[in-house]
């Protein structure tokens, strides 16, 4: 079996015509893994029994013939901050190390309703805080196309395992560009949904209104099907919304589209070869029949700062949770001994169990949210996000999508940027307005500088999925044939 060679419809059509059962295909995917993993790392945990029982199951309604569904067979890796019943929801950290899911998130019911074959959990960035998967409280991830190179952060052990063909798609989370940064340093698709789209329930939590699940696959058409299984309303989480089908969001021609350049996406400061392959993507479009505007979104230069300060006070709320006491990694069990002083309880157990990172975002949060800062940070922030999404309310009157680098920047080396924070959180210049906004966007790869894989962003108006998917598919097409 080629398993680089699979998508979803081709899994769909081998299994029909019994070219091969669903228990092969696992135990060739996970036999793969097994081999391969050692020097890539994208998996925290395997299921190997779980996902046996799932291929079985779907074989044993192929000899009824029984109708499949949409995602029967198809084998996929979930990232580890996302709850699947019965197996190790880690986080990347210490202080969930030993934490069991006990229920499903929805996004995974949906998708085992689907049929798929959960093979496990990906690594990443700890609590979803990083951009190149180094991170991680166990080990780092290594970029299938460079080993030299990181994958992103946070979903890059998600993105990892769909580029060294471990799976056919992934789930990843996107708090400030979490899917799409991973996606485009890995050479494959990921999608940030609408906030709202796609259920939370069962996402262990960074920054709430910002987070939400996406899939990252190998082509966008797969990239369609699976966000059509998680996509809708929950009644376990109030901020998801139910997405209607409207006819007039597809395109039918590009002639009829026009596309929005941000200026302010387009500086001094990005790696050359970038800007080349990005222009490059621009001028097919433009080739193709589509009307290039250029636009300005004009408080972007605050977007980052802005982001930061949202995104680490609400997760010094968040994560207030793990104190040592209720579950995960306690000093009291650690150390096997009686401890009278509860602030004791509190600081060891955290000290010891959150990294650096963690830490450090949790004193920057707490001190934005404290008594006499509030009104100077936090408020401050959360006013200059409502200009953001001023900014792109006011751009889609004039355009209908926006293009947009993913990533200022190739992959860059492992260990390169670790010891500089700042540095690192620049890695999310261009995708962190995007959540802020509460936006869909799109990564697809659009072109190699050596080995290492440049992405273009698909901006689109909320719960315009549908036109993002179909502009991906247009470059797609044009560059395969």
């Amino acid at each position: 079996m080629k398993l680089e060679d699979f998508t979803i419809e081709k899994i769909k059509e081998g299994l029909l015509k019994k070219e091969f059962s669903a228990t092969e295909l696992t135990k060739a995917y996970l036999e793969k893994i097994e081999k391969e993993d050692k020097k890539i790392r994208a998996f925290l945990t395997l299921s190997p029994e779980i996902a046996l029982k799932q291929a079985k199951e779907i074989d044993e309604r192929i000899f009824l013939k029984k109708e499949l569904p949409s995602l029967a067979g198809v084998p996929c890796a979930i990232k580890d901050n996302i709850l699947v019943e019965g197996i190790k929801c880690t986080a990347g950290s210490k202080i969930l190390e030993n934490y069991i899911a006990p229920y499903d998130a929805t996004v995974i019911r949906k998708l085992k309703e689907a049929g798929v074959v959960i093979l496990g959990k990906t690594n990443l960035d700890e609590f979803a805080m990083g951009s190149s998967n180094e991170n991680s409280a166990f080990f780092t991830t290594k970029n299938p196309l460079d080993l030299e190179k990181v994958p992103g952060g946070s979903s890059g052990g998600s993105a990892a395992a769909v580029a060294a063909n471990f799976c056919v798609f992934a789930l990843g989370s996107d708090t400030g560009g979490s899917i799409r940064q991973p996606a485009s340093f890995c050479g494959i698709v990921g999608l940030k949904p609408t906030y709202g789209a796609v259920s939370r329930y069962g996402l262990i939590a960074f920054a709430s209104s910002l987070d939400q699940i996406g899939p990252m696959t190998k082509n966008v058409r797969d990239c369609k099907a699976v966000f059509e299984v998680i996509r809708g309303k929950d009644e376990m989480d109030s901020t998801s919304l139910e997405m209607k089908e409207v006819n007039n969001l597809r395109i039918r021609s590009l002639e009829e589209i026009k596309i929005g350049l941000p200026k302010e996406y387009f500086l001094e400061g990005m790696d050359p070869e970038v800007e080349e392959k990005i222009k490059k993507a621009i001028k097919k479009y433009e080739e193709m029949g589509a009307k290039i505007l250029e636009i300005s979104l004009p408080h972007t230069p605050y977007a980052l700062a802005c982001y930061y300060i949202i995104a680490t006070s609400e997760a010094s709320a968040n994560l207030a949770r793990y104190d040592g006491i209720k579950y995960g990694f306690s000093i009291i069990k650690n150390e096997q001994r009686t401890i009278d002083n509860l602030l004791e309880v509190y600081f060891k157990s955290r000290g010891q169990g959150f990294g650096e990172e963690v830490r450090r975002r949790i004193m920057l949060g707490t001190f934005s949210l404290s008594i006499g800062y509030y009104d100077a940070y936090y408020l401050r922030a959360a006013r200059v996000r409502s200009l953001i999404i001023k900014d792109f309310e006011e751009a889609f009157k004039k355009v209908d999508l926006i293009l947009a680098p993913t990533s200022p920047t190739l992959p860059f080396k492992l260990g390169e940027k670790i010891d500089d924070p700042l540095k690192m959180y620049l890695s999310d210049v261009f995708t962190v307005s995007v959540n802020l906004a509460g936006l869909p966007a799109i990564s697809i790869p659009v072109g190699k500088v050596g080995n290492l894989s440049v992405g273009l962003q698909i901006i689109g108006k909320p719960f315009e999925e549908e036109k993002i998917f179909d502009l991906a598919t247009f470059y797609e097409l044009s560059t395969s044939n």
